[in-house]
């Protein structure tokens, strides 16, 4: 046994390129389905924390899932946005905890969050350098976002227009930077929060310049006591101690856009009503963050179901072109194993020489496997972030 052991491994390292080749094809194709149910079972758990950890979620009629991708997963989506107004009616007719968000713009690839203070103790996000909000332009940025961008307090970063050249004239926000929160695994480790009227600011509904009355040159006309700049008047695109008394909204505040709404009822029976008062309205939705999730990871198991099915067929088919590929390696060599047999080699220790190096080839492909496995257990969660 140990001379045909000696034999088989001198013969695949002889021919390592093509026994590493096989060995991976088949390790791959092998370990594939089970790559799969980690990364799907890590998808579940992860998604299924996300969402049960938000009870409700108020917004316009509409998609469901939208909804709640915008909600939990910062993604801006095709979503009518509620009126500001009805936040406070929310507080006032259903005596629940109610967060605004406000989910529409970048900075520099990273969603910038509208939001109120709130939000930070219900997700369990606490500083870890610098401080809160505390003023008109501020920003705090999630772990992953401040390290992989070198964001420090008292830093600074640009919020990214939508078009290239906005005629409407909403320029980059230069927003300071006051605080890195903890890592807590989430999306909120890739995002950038601001309040509410930081939001606004960015979308142009509110606005910094020089003062007209001191200098009048950039006067372009008066009009019932109001002066109108012209367009030589200086617009601010950062938010400092001298000129934040110079900024100023436009229009009724109540009718300005939020995307979301987190509500947190005090009980299971406060849930159930305003389930059944939400049920009834035409411009609004309520909608439960773990049912919608659950409809969804039961389509994706479907998926997997029929990925699954044809990673087997594949699998199959890589098993018998492997038998393919020995079989014709060993019709190829049939001289030297007749050689073998002359120089007093059994048929017995030929078979073994055979069936060796089939099991070194297949104990490199499990090797190979498992590797693959633990890659996938250790980027499963880097992979979810970067799919959502």
């Amino acid at each position: 046994m140990r001379a045909s052991f000696h034999l088989a491994a001198r013969y695949v390292l002889r021919h390592r390129i093509q026994s590493a080749l096989l060995a991976g094809a088949l390790g791959l194709v092998f370990s594939l389905p089970l790559c799969l149910r980690v990364l799907i079972e890590h998808a579940q758990q992860e998604l299924r924390a996300r969402a049960a950890a938000t009870p409700q979620i108020v917004g316009t009629r509409g998609s469901a899932l939208d909804l709640m991708m915008t909600a939990l997963y910062f993604k801006r989506e095709n979503l009518l946005p509620l009126p500001f107004g009805a936040l406070a009616e929310l507080r006032h007719n259903h005596s629940s905890t109610a967060i605004p968000l406000h989910v529409r713009y970048q900075a520099q690839g990273a969603p910038i969050v509208g939001t109120e203070l709130e939000y930070f103790p219900f997700r369990g996000l606490h500083l870890a350098a610098g401080k809160q909000l505390t003023r008109l332009g501020d920003c705090v940025v999630g772990a992953t976002l401040a390290r992989e961008r070198g964001l420090q307090p008292g830093g600074h970063i640009f919020s990214t227009p939508e078009q290239a050249f906005d005629m409407a004239g909403v320029y980059p926000l230069k927003m300071r930077v006051t605080g890195i929160l903890t890592p807590n695994g989430t999306p909120d480790d890739e995002a950038l929060f601001v309040d509410l009227k930081t939001a606004w600011l960015i979308e142009g509904r509110s606005h910094g310049h020089d003062d007209l009355q001191k200098d009048a040159s950039v006067v372009l006309k008066k009009e019932e006591g109001n002066l109108i700049g012209n367009a030589a008047v200086r617009m601010f695109n950062e938010v400092t101690d001298s000129n934040i008394a110079s900024f100023h909204f436009h229009g009724d505040v109540a009718t300005y856009p939020i995307s979301a709404v987190i509500l947190l009822p005090q009980d299971a029976k406060s849930e159930a009503l305003l389930a059944g008062q939400f049920a009834r309205s035409k411009e609004q939705q309520l909608i439960r963050p773990r049912d919608e999730m659950e409809a969804l990871l039961t389509q994706l198991v479907r998926l997997e179901g029929f990925a699954a099915s044809a990673l087997l067929l594949t699998a199959t088919a890589a098993l018998l072109v492997t038998a393919l590929v020995f079989a014709l390696s060993f019709r190829l060599r049939l001289r030297e194993f007749a050689t073998l047999e002359d120089v007093g080699v059994s048929r017995i220790s030929l078979i073994s020489v055979k069936v060796l190096e089939v099991l070194i080839v297949g104990l490199a492909a499990a090797v190979i496997g498992l590797l693959l496995l633990q890659f996938s257990s250790f980027a499963a969660p880097h992979l979810l972030r970067w799919a959502l």
